[in-house]
């Protein structure tokens, strides 16, 4: 494995996000000296926090991320400071993971354990497809196991670190075919099929073009379980920046980088809009890996100009006081079409004709989220990415009515006028919090754009990349996975990795 050459006492990471401090976590933990700049007045990056005062109290609103699946990898990331994750974070599992609704009128409620959803699935659909599921979840659960310790959860220099009799296990089971005809393999009911390829969104690409392996997504999602933070998603980066901060590491909020100041491939310090310059050894970047390519070090190699990108999104927070009695915490209401939306948001880069979307009722799970008696709503409804040529300047509050109409056509009487206070992200302004082409799950998981395709997490002596748009790729899990992995490019290989908290 590749590390960096030279010193690595003074450690710089930019940017406070998930894997910006996952790695700053172990770097201090490693016996570094570290320094994080980050350019709001909180950590989070894109696990971010928004509150907004109404006349009876305040809702407290995610801004990124809802979905919190593999908890043992924030716990091992703790371990690394030899502190306790429960000392820090209360995580509860969500349960259904998941209500999905289908436009037939059936509802199916997704959850973890396998006896439990064979259950649901043979109530609803019967005893075939409870079958099916069984077969499904051995199928999944194998794939992580090939998976995880040799594609994913490592660093990979060369196509030809692949080459391990794990490859061969992925090949025997099917895992670089299709996914869709993959799964209906096991799972012949439209509404099925939906529930465990819909993941295939998060990786940019639809369910009849993606590879099987990525029904990994579905294992750490509708396998593995749920959970929901006390306090919301925010509180996983806010204690994550805590205990890093405990154990002597640095904070700077409020402080953009606006370059890195290199001498030929070695990286010296980071500058400041303010002009002060901050000496490194070794620099992380957790930024957009175009952004921090593009806008930091000044250069844009093929690697990342050749990439494509991944579907965006346009968000409507909303706190009301308005109660659904028939939702869970997550929910996911699926049109009538399926392969006709990706066909929409990816080919042709057009809005959705027949939604499918997001709901998720947080104060569900904790209701200190928003004042008393009264509800948040993340309603999440993908979009094309800026490559299209849509103006979100111009219709951006139009689809915000779109939105509201559809939810209120979807069961959700009265949201319009329920609303209290709303915040709307659409991709414009994902682009302005430094997402490349407004994509907020970063560059599409196509097959070039892939394990040891995907653009690697180091440059020129001393530069290591961490986040979303590296390896291994996007989603919480991924993410904090990045961040050791970019740690263990100043360390050398983390040793102690396997006998500490995780598990796979």
């Amino acid at each position: 494995m590749r590390t960096v050459t030279g010193p690595t006492d003074e450690v710089v990471v930019v940017g406070a996000g998930l894997a910006g401090l996952s790695a700053a976590m172990r770097l201090a933990g490693a016996g570094r000296s570290v320094t994080v700049v980050e350019r709001e007045s909180i950590p989070g990056g894109r696990a971010g926090r928004l509150d907004i005062e109404a006349s009876d109290g305040t809702y407290r609103f995610d801004t990124g991320p809802t979905v919190l699946t593999m908890p043992d990898l924030i716990a091992d990331a703790f371990d690394s400071l030899g502190e306790e994750m429960s000392d820090w974070l209360t995580l509860e599992p969500v349960d259904p993971l998941y209500r999905s609704f289908f436009p037939d009128g059936s509802v199916l409620d997704v959850h973890s354990d396998v006896e439990r959803m064979a259950d649901e699935i043979d109530r609803v659909i019967g005893p075939e497809e409870a079958a099916g599921y069984r077969r499904y979840v051995d199928f999944v659960s194998q794939l992580y196991r090939y998976e995880m310790n040799d594609f994913i959860d490592r660093n990979i220099d060369s196509p030809l670190d692949l080459l391990t009799p794990d490859l061969a296990r992925l090949v025997a089971i099917g895992g670089f075919r299709r996914l869709s005809p993959k799964v209906r393999q096991y799972l012949k009911d439209p509404r099925t099929e939906r529930i465990y390829s819909f993941q295939a969104m998060y990786a940019g690409v639809s369910p009849q073009d993606a590879l099987a392996i990525y029904a990994v997504i579905a294992y750490m999602d509708s396998v593995a379980g749920v959970y929901f933070p006390k306090g919301g998603m925010h509180a996983v980066p806010a204690a994550m920046a805590a205990a890093a901060a405990k154990h002597g590491v640095r904070f700077r909020y409020d402080t953009e980088v606006e370059r890195v100041e290199t001498s030929g491939d070695r990286a010296t310090a980071v500058i400041t809009t303010g002009g002060e310059r901050i000496p490194a050894d070794v620099v992380v970047l957790n930024p957009d890996l175009p952004v921090a390519h593009r806008d930091l070090l000044g250069r844009e190699p093929w690697s990342v100009r050749r990439l494509t990108y991944s579907p965006s999104c346009f968000l409507l927070l909303a706190g009301s006081s308005a109660h659904y009695s028939k939702i869970a915490h997550h929910n996911i209401h699926f049109g009538r079409s399926w392969a006709g939306v990706f066909d929409e948001l990816i080919d042709r880069q057009q809005l959705m004709s027949d939604p499918s979307l997001l709901v998720t009722n947080p104060s569900r799970s904790d209701p200190d989220l928003a004042p008393e008696g009264k509800e948040i709503y993340y309603v999440l409804f993908p979009t094309p990415n800026l490559d299209s040529p849509l103006d979100w300047h111009e219709i951006g509050p139009r689809y915000r009515d779109e939105v509201v109409r559809t939810l209120e056509e979807r069961g959700y009487i009265g949201f319009g006028d329920a609303i209290e206070v709303e915040d709307v992200t659409t991709p414009l302004d994902w682009q302005a919090r430094g997402m490349e082409r407004g994509a907020p799950f970063a560059s599409a998981h196509s097959f070039l754009q892939t394990g040891p395709f995907r653009p690697g997490n180091m440059w020129g002596e001393n530069v290591v990349f961490t986040g979303s748009g590296t390896q291994p790729g996007v989603g919480v899990p991924m993410v904090l996975i990045s961040g050791r992995l970019a740690a263990e490019r100043v360390t050398g290989k983390d040793l102690t990795y396997r006998s500490r908290a995780v598990r796979w």
